[in-house]
């Protein structure tokens, strides 16, 4: 269960996951087990186990270069891959174009850093919490964020950005 990860768990490893839950009137933020970030399936799964009342969601940063956004419900798993271009060389990036139906981007590994980024998934993912579809597609097509830069604005619009800051604090 993501409660009981601690940040020992994390060494040598570029990158988090975390939980992100909302009661009525608080964010709560905790790390998910390591093996979140080498599959999308056990982050599923490791936020379905939490049982959340209000909204779950989980966050998955590889080294800085492209997060995932992972949301269960009753009617399915919702993803969002912040850059389509990272499923060339990523593990985890080609997991969560696969859960999209989308096909890995057929570039060669040398073009993927002259190749801008885009999203694939549900860019509405995190509307019911106060960030809508058009705003998070004015986020990812910033040219000037890092992904730990993006999730950040994620993290202070929706206003759990001081939970979020403590586990990265403990993580460093």
């Amino acid at each position: 269960m993501a409660a009981q990860t601690s940040p020992e768990h994390y060494k040598n490893i570029d990158g988090y996951a975390v939980a992100v839950v909302r009661d009525e009137t608080s964010w709560t933020v905790s790390l998910l087990a390591p093996a979140a970030l080498a599959n999308v399936g056990t982050a599923e799964e490791e936020l379905r186990s939490l049982r959340a009342a209000g909204a779950a969601f989980g966050l998955l940063n590889v080294d800085d270069e492209y997060f995932v956004i992972v949301r269960p419900g009753p009617s399915g798993t919702r993803l969002l891959l912040s850059d389509a271009t990272a499923a060339v060389f990523d593990d985890l990036a080609e997991q969560t174009l696969e859960r999209l139906d989308v096909d890995v981007p057929d570039l060669d590994p040398d073009e993927v850093d002259e190749t801008d980024p885009w999203p694939e998934g549900d860019l509405s993912i995190l509307g019911d919490l106060g960030f809508g579809e058009q705003e998070l597609s004015v986020l990812l097509a910033d040219p000037d964020l890092y992904a730990d830069e993006q999730v950040q604005v994620i993290a202070e619009r929706l206003q759990f950005e001081g939970e979020l800051a403590k586990i990265l604090d403990a993580l460093s």
